[in-house]
């Protein structure tokens, strides 16, 4: 009989559709957003996804890693959107024919960090230059070394600057931005950072701004929407709800006003709608 009377209560808590199947909970609207590690550290996330959860309805799934494993989660269908700021590896992961949308969202930029004391004798000088200096001075550099679009930047930056780094002084940490500051900053070295996520953590670390400005610094995020040629599992009424809002005026709003209170700057610059050949200038 209590067996009986609890499937009879439970028989109650849902009410049969027309078609006599019980609706779908509320917890079914849900989509996963594979994104850098510097949305998360910078603490923007924490900003912009309960809001687009009031205004949408949509709940989020967050996995934060670097611009490649975002790419690489949204090509094999295990992310609905991404916001991601690897240009160049966007680009071709869009040529392949899975992706949607691609739109721009936003920008900040890199920033050459090193110790107060600067061995190398950095300070002031241009990007290249300045890792040229680096290498020259054999000073300990950290990178992420995870196919990040901040990895890919450093790498591009080392062209450049014509280095092949390598040997003991230039080490790989293989994680985000948060846990690549902290180890350049314990080992007295130098390292590439996204300006925000340097910002909210500047206080804990012992690593200064020695180069910064260049044309070629500009990190530019995109949004893309993933479609269900990249797998059956893909929720792109998800992808486009998120994409759709957060190129919208209210959530750029949130963006442009994001840090300012707390740093007395923002710390990314909204870009929706904006002409991406002439952003920086």
């Amino acid at each position: 009989m209590v067996i009986c009377a609890a499937v009879l209560v439970a028989g109650c808590g849902t009410t049969p559709s027309a078609g006599g199947q019980a609706p779908s909970p509320a917890a079914d609207k849900s989509l996963i957003l594979a994104t850098t590690t510097s949305t998360q550290d910078s603490g923007l996330l924490d900003e912009l996804l309960p809001a687009f959860t009031r205004d949408s309805g949509w709940q989020v799934k967050t996995l934060a890693v670097g611009s490649g494993q975002a790419i690489e989660l949204g090509r094999r269908g295990e992310a609905d959107v991404l916001l991601v700021h690897s240009p160049a590896a966007e680009e071709k992961f869009v040529a392949e024919g899975s992706a949607g949308s691609r739109r721009l969202v936003m920008h900040n930029d890199f920033v050459l960090l090193g110790p107060p004391a600067d061995a190398a004798k950095t300070r002031g000088t241009k990007s290249a230059e300045a890792l040229k200096k680096i290498a020259d001075a054999r000073a300990v550099f950290v990178s992420r070394g995870d196919e990040s679009g901040t990895h890919a930047k450093e790498k591009d930056l080392w062209s450049k600057a014509a280095v092949t780094p390598g040997g003991s002084w230039y080490q790989s940490t293989g994680q985000g931005m948060g846990e690549t500051l902290r180890v350049a900053s314990e080992k007295a070295g130098y390292t590439l950072s996204d300006r925000a996520t340097y910002l909210t953590q500047r206080d804990t670390l012992e690593l200064e701004v020695l180069s910064e400005g260049d044309p070629s610094l500009l990190n530019v995020y995109h949004v893309i929407e993933m479609t269900k040629k990249a797998g059956d599992r893909v929720r792109p009424e998800g992808a486009k709800a998120f994409a759709d809002w957060i190129v919208a005026a209210p959530a750029q709003q949130l963006i442009g006003a994001y840090g300012k209170d707390e740093f007395g700057q923002a710390l990314f610059t909204p870009d929706a709608g904006a002409d991406e050949a002439k952003l920086g200038q």
